[in-house]
This record gives structure tokens, sequence and C-alpha cells, in this order.
């Protein structure tokens, strides 16, 4: 009697289907980008030929969907067996760090739907995200609507490096300033220096060499979540308290070609913050406007509109020849709510002179209750720490 051997992927059983699925859906889309950037039909760079994920990748993940039966429960659960636990289909109820009473009161009360859960791994710890559709903020949480020809408002938000932000009023009152923000690259790099060196000592391949790389990926992790965690505070402060917000189109890709700023560039996370304010103006029905990127904000004084070609970064004071003098920052804030005022007062469209993202919701984002029992700030989960002292 012959003996069946199997051969191929042998451990193709233990994985759960929908992680192939998934995996087919995100190659589709990865061939789908490679053929529009190559036919001219995508902005930005160059997108490549897709390439296979590695086995021993720095962040394997998969995705699961969850599934809503008609008779019978979804596939994802959250606080079955434990109020700190998730049930995934294929693996079962894992335990997880953060306390999930207030997604479970909103699953509860029909007010959120679970759509997809990512596991992933980075910096030696195992997470698991889950992709959540929510009912909009509750009004009270909302910024009143303006009316069209409403020019009043407009707070200019100045990003820099001697001063993280400074933000102001078209007249010049500085309504918030942040000069000290945390740095955690600049202020790891001994840490960071050290690690990197033991790791290069180490023989590839060896357990030592696996111990040190996964305590330098700890170290990037650590300096990732401390400037994660600041952007959120800052960027929720400015949103409860303005809704209408002018920044600057930066180049930080171009920036950061400077060799001498690029490493402070980089610990500022100017992109991350500017995505943030964008997100959260959507959530709370502001708008962001985003002003030329060749707009000379440092260099026109906000008082007589003189442009100064001369200013140099090292003057870290404007002064004008009407006489006029303000520190460089708040100048530039100034210029930026001004920006905001003239251009939507000058045109109905908001793309002319530079891109206004208005904060209205997706469409079927509605089709949950909006008035009754609708999401709070404290159950969403959106309220972080408050930002650091002007």
């Amino acid at each position: 009697m012959s003996e069946i051997v199997v051969t191929g992927l042998t451990w193709r059983g233990q994985v759960y289907q929908q992680v192939f699925e998934e995996a087919a859906v995100d190659w589709g889309r990865a061939l789908a980008a490679w053929s529009h950037s190559r036919s001219g039909g995508r902005k930005g760079q160059r997108v490549g030929f897709p390439r296979f994920k590695k086995k021993t990748s720095d962040t394997p993940s998969f995705r699961l969907r969850n599934k809503h039966p008609k008779n019978g429960k979804p596939a994802i659960r959250v606080g079955e067996a434990h109020r700190r636990s998730v049930r995934l289909p294929g693996i079962g109820i894992i335990r997880v760090h953060d306390d999930t009473r207030r997604l479970r009161r909103m699953l509860a009360k029909g007010r959120a739907k679970i759509v997809f859960a990512t596991v992933n791994r980075h910096a030696g710890r195992w997470w698991v995200a889950l992709n959540v559709e929510a009912a909009d903020l509750h009004p009270d949480h909302r910024h009143p609507a303006r009316t069209h020809d409403d020019c009043d408002g407009w707070i200019g938000v100045d990003r820099g490096l001697s001063a993280f932000l400074v933000a102001a009023r078209a007249d010049g009152q500085e309504v918030a300033r942040i000069d000290d923000p945390p740095k955690p690259l600049a202020k790891g790099m001994v840490r960071q220096r050290r690690l990197a060196k033991s790791l290069s000592r180490k023989e590839k391949g060896s357990n030592n060499r696996r111990y040190a790389a996964a305590r330098l990926a700890r170290h990037h992790d650590r300096v990732r979540n401390v400037r994660r965690h600041f952007l959120h505070a800052v960027s929720t402060e400015l949103i409860k308290a303005h809704d209408r917000l002018v920044i600057e189109n930066l180049h930080v890709t171009g920036m950061v070609r400077n060799r001498r700023l690029a490493r402070a560039i980089s610990d500022a996370g100017w992109t991350e913050f500017s995505r943030q304010l964008l997100y959260k103006a959507n959530w709370r029905e502001g708008e962001v406007a985003s002003a030329d990127r060749w707009y000379p904000s440092s260099q026109i004084c906000s008082l007589c509109d003189t442009r100064n070609h001369c200013l140099t970064l090292a003057e870290r004071t404007f002064t004008c020849a009407c006489g006029h003098r303000l520190d460089r920052d708040r100048n530039a804030a100034a210029n930026l709510a001004r920006w905001g005022k003239v251009y939507h007062a000058k045109s109905s469209d908001p793309q002319a002179g530079g891109r206004v993202n208005n904060a209205c919701r997706r469409a079927g984002a509605r089709r949950h209750p909006t008035r009754v029992g609708e999401t709070s700030l404290d159950e969403a989960g959106t309220d972080v720490q408050p930002a650091p002292a002007d």
C-alpha cells in the first residue's frame, strides 16, 4: 500500500482563509497602482512593481474581515470572555492591554460596527487594530456652521524649528505658541548610536544579533510614540478651539534634503501634524486651508504688505520700513490668517489660490443615528492629554 506524501505549503490548513483573500486584494491594488503610475494616471512618485512581503519581515501583518451573518454573532467580537479581550476568526480569544469598555458600549447600542481587524507585529509586540465605522460626533462637540459670506475666524498656524507652532489671528494677536516640543529623536540619539553600534558588532544570524536588533527597534518605537502623542495633543487642542485654520503647504520631501536641518525637520513631524489637523477638522466640521507653497508668509509685513526679500533664517524678528516690528513666526502666522480671509472672500471656489478642505463627512457615513445617542468624545476615545502650556 503506497503512502500519500503531502508536498507544497503544508501550513496552509493552519491559516484562516481570509488571510489569503485579503492578501489577494492587496495584490490587486498594488498592481492597479503600478499600472496607473506607468500610464501617468497616478500622481506623486513613480510606483514600482509590487514585491512579495518576506516571511521574516520587520512588520509582519495580516487582515481579517468581520462577517455579519443574519442569524448569528459577528466574526470579530470584543469583550466576550473578558473586558480586555478580542475574538478573531480562526484564532480565537486574545487578551489585549487596553480597556474595551467604550467600544463595547457603542457596539451594544448599535452606534458602531467593526469592519475589519489588522494584526501586526513591530518592536517585539503584537498589535490588533480594529477598523470601526461609528456614528458622528454629537452636535454639541462640532463647530457651528458658518454662512458662505462669513470670512472671519481664520487662524494662521506657522510651523517651525525654533518654535514648533505659532498660531495668530489676522490682526497679529497670538492665540497659541509652543516653544518646547519634546524632540524625541534628538534626545534619544545617544542611546540610538550605542544600540546601533552594538548591533553592528554582533555576528550575522546569531541570537545576540537578533536580540540587539529588537532592542534598537524598541527604542525607535518609543521615539515614534512620544512624537505621535505630542502631535495628537497639540492638534486636538487646536481643532477644539478653532474651526478655521490655515497652514502652509510645505515641501517636506525637498526640505529634508538639507543635511543640516534634515534630522530636526524629521523630528518635528510636520506632515503627520497636518494630516491629523485635517481629519480631526472633518470630525468637528471645521475647515483647514492650505496656503500656496510659494506664498512668502515670513517675508511680508502683516501691517503694510511690504515684502522684505533680504530676510534670512537667522533673523528671528521681522522689521519693516514702516516701523512695524514683530516676532518672525508670529508675523508669518498673521499673514497666513490674512491669506485665508482674503482668498475666502475673493472667490467662491475653495480651490482658488490654494487648497481648502471643507470638513464634510464621506458619503454614507451618516447611516448610524446622529441625534439620539450620538458618539460622544469620551466614548470615541479621541481625547488626549492637554497640550503643553504656552
